[in-house]
């Protein structure tokens, strides 16, 4: 390769290397596409969290270690399921996206069921959550889990208290046969104040971009606080077991949130970094015999950007 040649790869990689780190810019201005005035409200009662610089290589170096637990995994055939509870908008998908953002999505795969069906409705309770648990060298996240019973069913009446109190006798033992069974499982809860779920509520409501997160669900959850609140001491105080305990992260800023989510979630594992392969890449093969057709225009997409 020639020096100019050298120089322009290596500009082109500059240049690919920029936009890479612009979407991850892109996913965290989600978090900034607010008005000027909302803007304000929210940073009066935050005050200052962690220069974007801190965070984003705190966040690259744990993302990098995720890499590390991904290739364990599978060089083991381990099996993980890591669950994700805590009140609405309380940060658990923003954590969920950060996790997945550069690991393999065929090893690391997010579960989030919709209401159960009138059929599903029928079954064993855990009966629609058993068939998304991992195989050997796969990673589950669960965003909301069987814990639905213990809070949003309770509350909001979908289960009665015989239902629940049947979950509380089964959930426990339920667990330990996971763990028994070789999955390693990982417990998170979300927690945020009562002003800081008003707040995002707010940045939905007003942002066009994040309506769709807000669900009839959701509104009532402001109503029953309270409720919310009783249901989930109830719920920490009788499934906190020692095989698989409950982790309570405060949520209220979301950065640190998110750091010392991913951070605590390594130290559950005793991983090391795999060797892999040297990969090296192999040369291109002409065949003199091959002629390529053109195809037809309406084929591709429209270029307007």
């Amino acid at each position: 390769m020639s020096p100019d040649d050298f120089k322009a790869a290596e500009d082109w990689l500059e240049a690919e290397l920029k936009d890479e780190l612009d979407e991850d810019f892109e996913i965290e201005m989600e978090d900034a596409v607010l008005s000027m005035k909302i803007r304000e409200i929210y940073r009066k009662a935050h005050g200052e969290t962690i220069p974007r610089p801190e965070y984003f290589r705190a966040l690259l170096r744990l993302q990098s270690e995720l890499i590390k637990l991904q290739d364990w995994v599978v060089a083991n055939g381990e099996k993980v399921v890591v669950i994700f509870e805590g009140r609405d908008s309380a940060g658990k998908g923003g954590v969920i996206k950060r996790i997945t953002q550069r690991l393999n999505p065929r090893v690391v795969r997010t579960v989030a069921l919709p209401a159960p069906t009138e059929r599903e409705k029928s079954q064993w309770y855990f009966q629609r959550y058993v068939p998304h648990l991992p195989a050997g060298g796969e990673i589950v996240l669960f965003d909301r889990s069987w814990y639905n019973r213990a809070g949003v069913e309770r509350v909001m009446g979908f289960a009665d208290e015989t239902q629940v109190e049947q979950f509380f006798q089964d959930v426990p033992e339920f667990e330990r046969m996971l763990v028994r069974s070789g999955i390693r499982l990982v417990k998170y809860w979300f927690s945020i104040t009562d002003e800081e779920q008003q707040m995002r509520f707010l940045i939905r409501i007003h942002d066009p971009l994040k309506q769709w997160k807000l669900s009839p669900m959701d509104l009532q959850s402001r109503i029953k606080w309270e409720d919310y609140t009783a249901a989930k001491e109830d719920m920490l105080a009788r499934t906190n077991i020692d095989e698989a305990p409950w982790y309570i992260v405060p949520g209220n800023d979301k950065k640190r949130a998110r750091l010392n989510c991913i951070d605590h979630l390594l130290s559950r594992f005793p991983y090391e970094e795999i060797e892999g392969e040297e990969i090296s890449l192999p040369n291109r093969v002409y065949n003199s015999n091959y002629e390529r057709h053109v195809l037809p225009p309406e084929l591709y997409v429209p270029s307007k950007y």
